[in-house]
């Protein structure tokens, strides 16, 4: 997080959720969440050290408007789908807007861990669920900033509940060693999440 922050593209933002769904005004992030209105962007550099030093809380964000002058019309990441032959897909901040980077509780967010994690180790092919397809655009934001190689992505389909709900440990939900107790087998699974 340093190097962005050095960089100058990031800047503190102390607004409280409650604020960031009031001034969003129903505009919402691609994870339904309320899109973040840009509030603090505007802050003078005196202002935001006097929070800081105050040690009022805040999280960092990335200045995607700023950002646009430095990142090319045609950054990409490719996309496989069943087969070689893949997908290539603009990425683009403009559905995030000002992404957090780093936050109040923690010193990263999930978008520059998994970004970091990935080029320490090497990964050179990345599969998660489609749910976080539309996040790969601030990922591959990241590793343009940061020199750090792209790997190849493949984001499968989502195991739903009888409610069309996601699987989810935090909701209780069944988990594959369950399912795989019911009788669903390998082979059934692996139709669910589109590799079949």
């Amino acid at each position: 997080m340093t190097r962005l922050d050095e960089a100058g593209w990031l800047y503190p933002c102390f607004c409280s959720r409650a604020e960031i769904t009031r001034d969003a005004k129903g505009a919402q992030d691609p994870d339904g969440g309320p899109l973040y209105p840009g509030t603090c962007r505007h802050l003078s550099e005196d202002e935001r050290q006097a929070r800081i030093g105050k040690g009022d809380r805040h999280v960092m964000r990335l200045k995607s408007e700023a950002l646009k002058e430095i990142i090319p019309n045609d950054l990409s990441f490719d996309e496989y789908h069943e087969g070689e032959v893949p997908t290539r897909i603009l990425a683009s901040l403009d559905p995030w807007g000002d992404a957090v980077i780093a936050r109040k509780d923690v010193k990263t967010s999930y978008h520059l861990s998994v970004v970091m994690d990935d080029a320490r180790q090497g990964v050179t092919d990345v599969i998660r669920g489609a749910d976080l397809f539309a996040s790969t655009s601030i990922h591959r934001v990241l590793q343009m900033l940061l020199d750090l190689p792209t790997p190849r992505y493949r984001h499968h389909h989502l195991i739903m509940d009888d409610e069309g709900e996601k699987l989810a440990k935090s909701r209780g939900s069944r988990a594959l060693r369950d399912l795989r107790d019911e009788g669903v087998t390998a082979e059934e699974i692996k139709k669910l999440l589109g590799f079949a």
